[in-house]
């Protein structure tokens, strides 16, 4: 899931922040701050109008937390700035991460997703090790020789995230020194380059790569290396607001839990991704 991190916008963000926490509001309507950009999760349809599983989502949601929601696209580095400056109320695809509870407070996640490689079939880069198996970073004595040996395979090579995401962070974090990270604003630029020989990998969302793969004129694409979660990944993805927001936290909560637990979020997840995305929380 683009599962994403806005790491570039955190320390911009801490200023907005040292003011006293916003009290409690009789929620009616809300601002929804969306990308618009990262199928399957959102996009623009052919009439230029947002779509994906985060759309049909948010609108369930809204429903069961009787709220007005307006939704708002806008590019995804500048997500929380905007959130915190008062442009939006929440924001979707947040990835869950350490650095970003700095700054923003976080619903219940709504999906668990994982990252993977995306390669040429026969580009430069050989297949690399647990191709489609699950691989936590957190469990070190299993994943550290399995990235040790990505890092091999990859050393020299030049990989392509998308800017502000925890992918771009893992990719620096554990192969930083060894290849080339090449940041884009999006996943569908860093695609065209990939496809074109300009980069060698790209590191994106599994439920991402997943979609891709579906696509017309993505043949040569492949899926490698392991699905990845834990470390730095932020692959709970939940909906990101200003702190202190505790009323709108609570109502979007009530409304997440709801939709896990009657199966809306696999019907949803599994319509727009093939994968049930319905997160990890005990839903009974």
């Amino acid at each position: 899931m683009k599962n994403r991190n806005l790491l570039a916008a955190v320390f911009g963000a801490i200023a907005v922040l040292t003011s006293s926490a916003t009290g409690a509001k009789d929620w009616t309507h809300v601002k929804v701050g969306i990308e618009g950009a990262f199928p399957p999760w959102n996009l623009m349809d052919s009439s230029g109008k947002l779509a994906g599983f985060d759309v049909d989502l948010i609108n369930d949601l809204c429903k069961r937390a009787k709220v007005g929601c307006e939704l708002i696209s806008g590019e995804w580095n500048a997500m929380i700035p905007s959130l915190n400056a008062g442009k939006f109320d929440l924001v979707m695809t947040l990835g869950i991460n350490e650095k970003l509870k700095q700054v923003v407070d976080f619903t219940v996640p709504y999906a668990s997703g994982v990252a993977s490689f995306l390669l040429l079939r026969d580009g430069p880069v050989s297949s690399l090790p647990m191709t489609g198996e699950r691989l936590n970073l957190n469990d070190k004595s299993k994943a550290d020789p399995v990235m040790a040996e990505i890092g091999k395979t990859l050393k020299g090579r030049t990989v392509g995230v998308v800017q502000s995401t925890s992918q771009e962070q893992l990719i620096n974090a554990y192969f930083g020194s060894d290849v080339t990270v090449r940041a884009y604003k999006n996943s569908g630029e860093r695609d065209l380059d990939l496809k074109a020989g300009r980069i060698d990998a790209g590191f994106d969302s599994g439920v991402y790569g997943t979609s891709v793969l579906g696509k017309p004129g993505n043949d040569g694409l492949m899926m490698s290396g392991p699905l990845v979660k834990g470390a730095m990944l932020a692959t709970e993805v939940a909906l990101g607001m200003r702190k202190g927001e505790t009323d709108l936290k609570a109502k979007f909560d009530d409304a997440i839990r709801q939709a896990a637990k009657d199966g809306t979020i696999k019907q949803l997840s599994e319509r727009w991704s093939k994968i049930d995305l319905t997160p990890t929380f005990d839903v009974r």
